[in-house]
Parts: structure tokens; C-alpha cells; sequence
């Protein structure tokens, strides 16, 4: 029997892993948004991340329905992960976002999404808690926490997609 280790990630989602038969450490990270994040370690360094995929939603579904997975598992946990009512996640800003070079206020994100940007990462470095007249540049990511629904919505405001 496979032992499977479930590590809460708080404002996140969930991280599932197990030692794989072949010396690796195998396991999936489900974000509140719905993305999963499958990746393989080495088994003497779990949190060293050897390679991983990003599917979304849609695609996590037919991996699952490909590896024999059970629809009503996949529901029971994104409910258990609903209940908790926070999500965190971090944005990278793609090089066609409407806002590089705008002031972070100017995407009014916390009215437009009920999420807000709570630090950004910029070469290496964080700027917590930046003001609404912190200017924004494409490449720079963006914490941002919410309900599930808030940070994807602001995932989609950031890259244009209102």
C-alpha cells in the first residue's frame, strides 16, 4: 500500500505526495483556484521540486479521468478546500498585461475582484504591502488574496481579461 502524505498549504490548497517505487517523490499540489501542480522529487529532498506541470482546472480533470480517478473525490475536495473561504496565490504578470508601467491602484483590484495584492515579488526581492501609487512592470508577480473566486478573477483582470 502506497502511504500517502496530505500537508495543508494555508492559503493555498493542499500538497498530496508519496515515495514513488523508482526513488522519486511524486505528488500533486491543489491550488484553491482549482489549478493543480503535479511534481516530482528527490526522495531524500521532498521540497526540492525536480520538475513540474500546471494544468488548470479542465486539464486536472482528464488526468484524473485518465489515471482512473473518481469525479466525486475531485468535488469532495474542492468543497473541503471552499469551506476554509481563503485563497492565496501568486501572479506572474505576463509581458501583455494591460497594467505594466500603471500604478497598482489604477486596476482598482480590490473593487473589481474582492481580491487584493498583498506583496510583490520583483528581482529576487518582496515588496510588502505596496501603496496604491506602486507602479507595476510586466515579469513582476503578485501576491493576492481573496475568496477562490476573487483570485481568479484577479488572475484574469492582471492579463487583461476582465
Amino acid at each position: 500500500m502506497v502511504k500517502l502524505d496530505e500537508t495543508s498549504l494555508p492559503g493555498v490548497g493542499m500538497r498530496y505526495d508519496f515515495d514513488g517505487k523508482f526513488g522519486k517523490r511524486v505528488g500533486v499540489i491543489t491550488h484553491r483556484d482549482g489549478r493543480r501542480e503535479l511534481f516530482v522529487s528527490l526522495r531524500e529532498d521532498p521540497d526540492s521540486c525536480a520538475q513540474s506541470i500546471v494544468l488548470d482546472e479542465k486539464e486536472s480533470e482528464v488526468v484524473a479521468d485518465l489515471l482512473g480517478g473518481s469525479t466525486v473525490t475531485r468535488r469532495m475536495a474542492q468543497s473541503m478546500q471552499d469551506i476554509e473561504g481563503l485563497a492565496m496565490d501568486w501572479l506572474p504578470l505576463a509581458d501583455s498585461t494591460p497594467y505594466s508601467g500603471q500604478p497598482l491602484g489604477s486596476a482598482m483590484m480590490r473593487t473589481r475582484t474582492g481580491a487584493s495584492i498583498v506583496a510583490v515579488i520583483r528581482g529576487g526581492g518582496a515588496i510588502p504591502a505596496p501603496g496604491p501609487e506602486f507602479i507595476l512592470r510586466a515579469g513582476d508577480t503578485v501576491v493576492v488574496v481573496g475568496t477562490a473566486d476573487g483570485v481568479t478573477r484577479a488572475a484574469r483582470l492582471l492579463n487583461g481579461d476582465p
